[in-house]
């Protein structure tokens, strides 16, 4: 069984620049099949936004969605952990502050993303949510 964050989390997640319209996010969570995209500014994390965000923050309150940026509907205040973290550490983490993601930076530089369905793969194979997590894409 795993036991640090490296070693479950998506490698080299999906960035973009605060200034990247919510239309043009929202177009590669599909291209993609993701539901979180990190906000970066020269590799350094400067938030996140989930489908979830594009949904509450842009759509409910009829902003233009190639005119609003993501940094205008992101999570700014983040919390995040380490590829060299226990895997229980970063449990402890999401549990507290209910999160369903976490981006995994060393120092400031954003190097993976840690979701619930990979802890779910990882610690609970048999549950409908790694079921969900690691079945293909129905597009």
């Amino acid at each position: 069984m795993a036991q640090r964050v490296a070693e479950i989390m998506t490698p080299d997640p999906v960035t973009v620049s605060e200034k990247t319209p919510v239309a043009e996010v929202a177009r590669l969570m599909r291209e993609k099949n993701i539901g979180d995209v990190i906000i970066t500014e020269a590799e350094h994390v400067r938030g996140l936004v989930t489908d979830r965000d594009l949904v509450v923050r842009a759509i409910a309150e009829h902003r233009d969605p190639d005119s609003t940026t993501v940094g205008e509907v992101c999570s700014s205040d983040l919390v995040t952990c380490s590829p060299q973290d226990r895997i229980d550490q970063a449990v402890q983490l999401m549990r507290e502050h209910t999160l369903r993601r976490l981006p995994v930076v060393e120092g400031d530089r954003v190097v993976g993303a840690l979701s619930l369905g990979d802890l779910a793969v990882e610690r609970d194979p048999r549950s409908v949510l790694s079921d969900i997590s690691a079945a293909e894409p129905n597009r």
